[in-house]
This record gives structure tokens, C-alpha cells and sequence, in this order.
């Protein structure tokens, strides 16, 4: 499962354009409308593509890849054509180019490391800290229960925001 950002108002224009399985269709051969900007469809090697918009406007795929034949040059060739036919769907579905979605994919990455990084000094404060108030501590520790819920719900931003705040409350 891969998470790709998504540009800013692309989701609203590509559903007005007939959904992300519309847009799907542009680029595989078997596509099926699963609703909600979602679809399940296959192309060559990518025997399973299952793509939607999840709510947070952020494109979530899940893809099966099998190797080609490598013996065969015309097997690899359709391979290529394949890869090349998903990079330029990705393009389009997320209104970034390969680079961009890698730059937004390491800056995806770095949030949630800053976040658990966050966690980490706090504790850290805590445990050194002797004169540290029971409501200090208490508060620190909501903020710690806040941080993981959003690390797990996959939401990076506000985990990430949620730690700077820990850290000046701290300070």
C-alpha cells in the first residue's frame, strides 16, 4: 500500500471529470468503479491496481506486480509500457510529477519523525525533570495520546504540529 499526495483541488476536478475510475480507464485496460473515487482494475504486469482518494485528499494504492519474462524482449518491452502508462496515471491522479510525489513522500516521512522524535524528548524531559508539576506531566501525556492516535491514523501534519506544541509546553 502506497500513499501519494494529492494537489490541492485535483480530487474535487477529477470527480467532476467522472471520478478516479474515469481517469483510470485513460490508462488500463480493466477498470471497475468501486464509487467513493475508488476503482479495482489490472494492465500487463499489474495484475491488481486498487486506487481510491482517501478523505484526507491523499491517493492510497495498493498494486501486484508480477516480473516479466525476462528471456523475452518483447514481454520486457510491454513491461516498460506498462510501468510508463502507471507513472503518467500517478502524474495525473496526483498533479505531481515522479519527483515531486518523492519530495512530498520524504516531507510525508520527516513529519512523522518529528512527531515520534517529539514523544521521545518529552519522555525524555520527563523522566530527567524532578521538579516537573503532576499537571504538567498530565497534560504532556494527553498531548503524547494525541500525537500516536494521529501517527496512526496516518495523519502526519497534525502529529507533527501536536509535537511542536508538546515541546513548548515543556519548555
Amino acid at each position: 500500500m502506497e500513499r501519494f499526495d494529492v494537489k490541492r483541488g485535483l480530487v474535487k476536478q477529477v470527480s467532476e471529470n467522472g471520478g478516479l475510475s474515469a481517469l483510470a480507464s485513460e490508462y488500463f485496460d480493466q477498470v471497475n468503479d468501486n464509487g467513493d473515487n475508488s476503482f479495482i482494475g489490472s494492465h500487463g504486469v499489474m495484475t491488481s491496481i486498487e486506487a481510491n482518494y482517501n478523505e484526507k485528499g491523499a491517493l492510497i494504492v495498493d498494486v501486484t506486480n508480477v516480473p516479466p519474462n525476462f528471456e523475452d524482449p518483447e514481454a520486457v518491452k510491454a513491461a516498460m509500457e506498462d510501468r510508463k502508462r502507471w507513472t503518467t496515471f500517478l502524474d495525473a491522479a496526483t498533479g505531481y510529477n515522479s519527483k515531486q510525489r518523492g519530495d512530498k513522500a520524504k516531507e510525508w516521512a520527516k513529519k512523522a519523525s518529528k512527531a515520534k522524535s517529539g514523544i521521545s524528548a518529552a519522555r525524555h524531559f520527563m523522566s530527567m525533570s524532578e521538579n516537573i508539576s503532576e499537571d504538567l506531566v498530565s497534560q504532556a501525556e494527553s498531548m503524547i495520546t494525541e500525537i500516536e492516535e494521529a501517527l496512526e491514523q496516518g495523519d502526519n501534519t497534525k502529529a507533527a504540529g501536536r509535537a511542536e506544541k508538546l515541546a513548548k509546553l515543556l519548555d
